[in-house]
């Protein structure tokens, strides 16, 4: 691949591309894409680039994020990204502790 005079690989339009993943994880399996992207790309638009949706179906963009952070859709991602999806909550933390701690009394 061609690179530009700081050595960024770049394509037939000359914008530089960046290396990102996108993932996503159930219980019993996980699935983890690594895409080349254009400098400039948004987590929306990885996640559509990625296929991901498509390949595990069911999966909703309420909850999208960059290790472990939340962040909206229209981010746009450095290189070296990483894109998670995540999972609906099945129950409320807070709510989860407190039932744990008065099963303990």
């Amino acid at each position: 691949m061609a690179q530009n005079s700081d050595g960024w690989p770049v394509t037939g339009d000359r914008n530089p591309q960046i290396q990102v993943e996108v993932v996503y994880a159930l219980r019993e399996k996980q699935l983890l894409i690594v895409l080349n992207v254009e400098e400039g790309t948004t987590v929306r638009q990885a996640i559509e680039r990625s296929g991901i949706v498509q390949r595990m179906p069911g999966i909703g963009l309420a909850s999208v994020g960059l290790f472990g952070r939340a962040v909206p859709l229209d981010t746009l991602l450095k290189d070296g990204d990483r894109v998670e999806i995540y999972r609906p909550l099945i129950a409320d933390p807070k709510q989860a502790r407190r039932d744990r701690a008065g099963r303990r009394r």
